[in-house]
């Protein structure tokens, strides 16, 4: 398993994640900076972890008839910065120099479009399973490194920019827990 440096470069990706490309992602808006962090957390299919499912929807890869699930979602064009696997493999899609399309509709601290201002990480998971020491691990450790780049303000739940349309990064996300590893 690859470790990622301290730094992002200057183009905004993370030397040592594994950089796969998403079309999903445009220029942000002139003159917005990146204060916001969004944790989400996404299985493809739902509930099963380990196969290339978020990869394919993230690249507009995914197939159909793959899976019952893939039909409702397949032509969907979404993608995140950073996905971090049950196995604490970072994975990055999207520069953080641009904006990757994670959010949705999305309100924080009463402004909308928090894909202008944010970047979005992605963790191996559902609802309803703990997630990883690991994961928490490298997603302490990657905050770090996006906090030393950008003035990040906060850290969010999709389910805290999206309530009542979104639950990620769900009721098993230990916030306490992250915000130990934050502090050490």
């Amino acid at each position: 398993m690859r470790s990622f440096g301290p730094r992002l470069s200057k183009d905004g990706w993370l030397p040592g994640a594994k950089a796969i490309p998403s079309p999903n992602h445009d220029q942000r808006p002139s003159g917005e900076s990146i204060r916001l962090l969004v944790i989400h957390a996404i299985s493809l299919p739902p509930g099963e972890f380990g196969g290339g499912g978020v990869e394919r929807l993230f690249t507009n890869n995914l197939e159909a008839d793959a899976h019952p699930y893939y039909r409702e979602i397949h032509s969907q064009r979404v993608s995140a910065h950073f996905f971090i696997r049950r196995d604490g493999t970072v994975l990055q899609f999207v520069p953080t120099t641009h904006r990757a399309w994670h959010a949705g509709v999305s309100t924080w601290r009463d402004r909308e479009r928090c894909n202008d201002f944010s970047l979005g990480i992605e963790l191996e998971g559902c609802d309803d399973r703990s997630f990883t020491n690991i994961q928490y691990v490298r997603l302490a450790r990657l905050i770090r490194v996006l906090r030393h780049a950008y003035a990040i303000e906060d850290i969010v739940g999709h389910s805290n920019i999206a309530p009542g349309r979104k639950t990620d990064p769900g009721p098993c996300f230990d916030w306490t827990r992250l915000r130990k590893l934050l502090r050490r």
